[in-house]
């Protein structure tokens, strides 16, 4: 909103200091400050009202040290994680952009599914929360909403360098600029809709979702790429927004992991959306995608912010309506920026959280089938409860996750030169 307040009154009055609000980087600035002041403002106001209306946490009894005194804690907290993203985004960003209107549905769709969780266990007195066929269809019914306006929309567009040996008619037409390479070839830069994504350690670091169909011909295999290309999509929103649940176990490590993930994705934003950087670091030009850095840093901003209050011991746990929500953003802004295929790295916390329930339950029911009794590959799953069951203090354990993450970060980052 103040985007376009800021640029009427620039237009149309010549205001000094108006322009400013053209720079992502300002604009970002801003953002990420706003939201750690409505973090830290709201977050106080929310947890008292919480506390008044008794909206306690119900705690499982899980044989955990330091369990007991979680009891009762404020839950649903999440809500000032969603305010401190959405409020900074509706005022810095371009509300037109297509990547920004798919961020904030995602936001308030994940929210609203995760808000209605909590709302069942706190209020409702029914531990089990929303049943989980329900979150599924919710969090399919995104991936929808995601996968097909990303394929259909013309708006979502990728900048390719062709070579005019390679480039067909309609592809020199629609260029937008033409330059001569060191060799004295002509190359046609295009903007067009494409299925390629970022693939790490390859040459030319690109893979399209239409060479999944290589028993079809070329042409049938661009027309059916956009049923792969959408379920590919919801199966990966699905996956890092439960991970990212799993995760919210112990005070501080699903927000800090987050913010962790959250400031890579700004980054890789910022250079994706800037021609320059792009083609230094050769890689993926998106147009307009530099308002994804704004969105990024509310976002950053919103998880430090909530850490305040759910750092060791947490006043406040976000419940549902923060992790799903904190999940789904990270794997929707990761498909935006083309870099889904470095889920697994990036987010490799989740991605070690969801495989420990995943293996200590598989292997449970193979043993109980095989052996009558069942066995366990951890002391308790997900994997930040074996360590807090092997005696490690919450701080720890989540200090050390932190730590890997920032490695993984780092790693991600790197692989763009690694080829």
């Amino acid at each position: 909103m103040l985007y376009y307040l800021f640029r009427f009154l620039q237009d149309n009055f010549d205001l000094p200091g108006a322009g400013v609000f053209e720079y992502s980087s300002f604009r970002a600035i801003m953002a990420i400050i706003v939201s750690l002041v409505i973090s830290l403002l709201f977050g106080k106001t929310l947890i008292e009202k919480l506390r008044k209306k008794q909206v306690g946490e119900t705690i499982r009894e899980l044989g955990l040290e330091g369990e007991n005194e979680k009891k009762g804690t404020p839950t649903m907290g999440g809500l000032i994680i969603l305010s401190a993203i959405l409020i900074p985004t509706l005022l810095f960003a371009r509300l037109r952009n297509i990547y920004i209107i798919l961020m904030i549905v995602t936001t308030v769709w994940l929210g609203l599914i995760g808000f209605l969780d909590d709302y069942i266990k706190v209020f409702k007195k029914d531990k089990a929360g929303l049943a989980g066929k329900f979150k599924v269809v919710g969090q399919l019914g995104l991936g929808l909403i995601i996968g097909l306006t990303l394929y259909f929309n013309n708006e979502v567009l990728v900048r390719e360098f062709v070579n005019q040996k390679d480039a067909t008619p309609a592809q020199i037409e629609q260029a937008t600029e033409t330059k001569i390479n060191e060799l004295g070839e002509t190359i046609y830069i295009v903007d067009n809709k494409s299925t390629i994504t970022t693939i790490p350690f390859v040459k030319s670091h690109e893979f399209d979702y239409s060479s999944l169909l290589f028993f079809l011909s070329k042409d049938q295999a661009k027309k059916w790429t956009w049923i792969v290309y959408v379920l590919i999509v919801t199966f990966i929103i699905i996956a890092v927004s439960n991970a990212a649940n799993l995760t919210d176990g112990i005070d501080g490590l699903a927000a800090g992991t987050s913010a962790i993930i959250g400031l890579t994705l700004a980054i890789l934003a910022y250079v994706s959306g800037n021609a320059i950087f792009a083609k230094y670091l050769n890689i993926m030009f998106i147009p307009f995608q530099s308002e994804l850095v704004i969105f990024g840093a509310a976002f950053v901003g919103a998880c430090i912010g909530f850490l305040w209050y759910n750092s060791y011991p947490a006043q406040v746990f976000m419940g549902d309506t923060g992790s799903l929500a904190l999940g789904g953003i990270i794997a929707v802004m990761a498909i935006m920026l083309r870099k889904e295929l470095l889920i697994p790295l990036l987010c490799g916390i989740f991605l070690a959280e969801n495989l420990s329930v995943v293996l200590q339950v598989s292997y449970f029911k193979y043993t109980k089938k095989k052996y009558g009794e069942g066995k366990r590959i951890f002391k308790m799953s997900p994997l930040h409860h074996h360590y807090q069951k092997k005696g490690y203090a919450e701080p720890k354990i989540v200090t050390r996750f932190w730590i890997i993450g920032i490695m993984l970060a780092a790693i991600t980052i790197i692989t763009f030169k690694l080829r």
